[in-house]
């Protein structure tokens, strides 16, 4: 019998040394608290997608919602994970879990070099290493470790040693927005992607990547959006973005035998009333953040 999501990653989590306890509760998600001896580390909120289907609504996960951010606040990790993203994006998730666990591999950004990438390079990296996969952008950055600093790397960290560098973390960017702001153009721009080579933590990996792209488009501001099911976006509040507005969650079509997400679209919308066969799923919305750049 194959064991359950809750069980796989419990188990996973066992062998890194840490342990999981279920919270008891009345409602849909099942609430994992992960904890390293007697601490308390983060808490995984589980949706199991055959189980919303029969039972979710909106207003829990509004719920559900609002209780992650109060933990947030007191300053617990907390994240809401759904299973088709952890059938179909282990090592990611795995990566990203770890990553708020403290046990990436840690990379000096410091010691990289930056440098323009070109869009094949980009997608596979992106696809390989970001939950959301490669979408259109037109600029694109990468951090390199040059082959002198692969000693920093752990002996169990999958690279090519006879390579002359490392692409550890990438960022994506979109075209300008340009419009008149004091009679003055105003060139506003994206960022679109931000990944780091998977169960590795590129440190000061995104502000070098920024300040490499102000330095040469010279853009007036740089807007993004946090994933609130990861994390409520203070990261950026440390690299100079201010909070601007709150997107509402998204519902996605999901198909629960390729367990593959699909926007909302009036031909999907078509075919799930006619063939009943994909399960209507939400993510937790984001924030918009935007950084204003004196030049």
């Amino acid at each position: 019998m194959m064991p359950t999501f809750k069980q796989q990653l419990c188990t996973w989590l066992a062998s890194l040394q840490f342990h999981c306890e279920e919270e008891k509760t009345d409602g849909f998600f099942c609430r994992l608290m992960v904890f390293s001896r007697k601490d308390l580390l983060m808490k995984l909120i589980l949706a199991e997608t055959v189980q919303w289907q029969k039972s979710g609504t909106p207003e829990e996960l509004h719920a559900e919602i609002k209780q992650i951010e109060e933990q947030r606040e007191s300053g617990l990790r907390s994240v809401i994970l759904w299973d088709d993203l952890w059938m179909t994006k282990t090592e990611i998730v795995k990566s990203r879990i770890g990553a708020a666990l403290g046990i990436s591999h840690k990379i000096p950004a410091r010691l990289t070099v930056v440098r323009r990438i070109d869009k094949a390079t980009a997608a596979y990296f992106i696809e390989k290493n970001h939950l959301n996969g490669d979408v259109t952008s037109k600029y694109r950055y990468g951090l390199f470790l040059p082959a002198r600093y692969f000693r920093i790397l752990h002996t169990d960290f999958p690279h090519h040693s006879d390579s002359d560098e490392l692409l550890a973390a990438v960022a994506t960017f979109s075209r300008p927005r340009i419009f008149r702001r004091e009679e003055q153009p105003f060139r506003s721009y994206e960022l679109i992607r931000f990944a780091s080579l998977l169960h590795s933590n590129v440190v000061g990996g995104l502000d070098k990547l920024l300040r490499a792209f102000i330095r040469e488009r010279k853009p007036d501001d740089i807007m993004t959006y946090a994933d609130l099911e990861w994390s409520d976006g203070s990261n950026y509040e440390k690299l100079g973005f201010q909070k601007i507005s709150r997107i509402p969650p998204i519902p996605f079509y999901l198909n629960p035998e390729s367990m593959q997400r699909n926007p909302v679209t009036n031909d999907l919308k078509e075919e799930k009333t006619a063939s009943g066969t994909v399960i209507t799923v939400y993510n937790a919305g984001s924030i918009k953040y935007v950084k204003t750049v004196v030049n």
